[in-house]
């Protein structure tokens, strides 16, 4: 078993497949003044692994404040009903996807293609904007939400800078996209456009690892601009 790992001050990686479930996206963790925050919480079948890697890191559990949901798959939304049990974390996500992580559209999570079952949970914090940003206050993080539709009507990205770096919680760069998950491949490139436009240093994707300096997260964007631009 993979061990968690610090990627930038403060910023570490703690779930995911070797870290957490086999099943599970990459789960990103932030050390702020205001309590620790996740990105995404993976499948929800190894919650236990979750919170032994955060210990791991010499971290409190218990200082769990905020849990952000990049968009509505189950891999990345599965945790969330237990982790809200344990620790009373607030959610956030944006409205577009807030349907299907409650339980209204389950279709969209996914939970089918895992054959697994998916608790819905509430979304304390409902992000609203249309293809713009909406900025979070954690104290010394300052978090960034961006309306990146595609993947899914409500898929977001975080970004944060951070002693001289621009970190982006870029989940699902890579797709793929289904009618079923509400896709839309339009929607998709100018989300990709939007994110090269950031000028990251540090991305954290969602299932392939973390890229840096700023040109590898360029390349890496880029790559699926291309592919998916051969589809139109």
């Amino acid at each position: 078993m993979r061990k968690p790992k610090k990627i930038h001050d403060g910023i570490f990686l703690i779930g995911g497949n070797g870290l957490t479930g086999p099943g599970d996206c990459l789960i990103y963790l932030i050390q702020s003044s205001s309590g620790l925050i996740l990105i995404d919480c993976g499948l929800g079948e190894d919650i236990n692994r979750l919170i032994a890697n955060i210990k791991a890191l010499d971290l409190d559990p218990k200082d769990l404040r905020a849990l952000i949901i990049t968009h509505c798959h189950i891999d990345h939304i599965g945790g969330g009903a237990e982790l809200k049990r344990k620790f009373k974390v607030e959610t956030y996500a944006h409205k577009y996807d807030v349907p299907a992580i409650e339980g209204e559209k389950l279709a969209m999570t996914g939970a089918t293609l895992y054959g697994t079952d998916y608790e819905p949970f509430k979304i304390d914090h409902v992000l609203t904007m249309e293809k713009g940003e909406e900025p979070l206050d954690f104290g010394d993080y300052k978090l960034v939400c961006v309306h990146t539709p595609g993947h899914t009507p409500g898929s977001i990205c975080v970004y944060t800078d951070i002693n001289g770096k621009r970190v982006l919680f870029a989940q699902d760069v890579h797709g793929p996209l289904f009618e079923a998950f509400g896709s839309n491949i339009t929607d998709f490139l100018e989300s990709l456009d939007r994110l090269i436009a950031l000028n990251a240093d540090i991305l954290c994707e969602g299932h392939f690892g973390v890229y840096q300096p700023a040109s590898e997260v360029k390349n890496y964007i880029q790559r699926y601009i291309q592919q998916y631009s051969n589809r139109l």
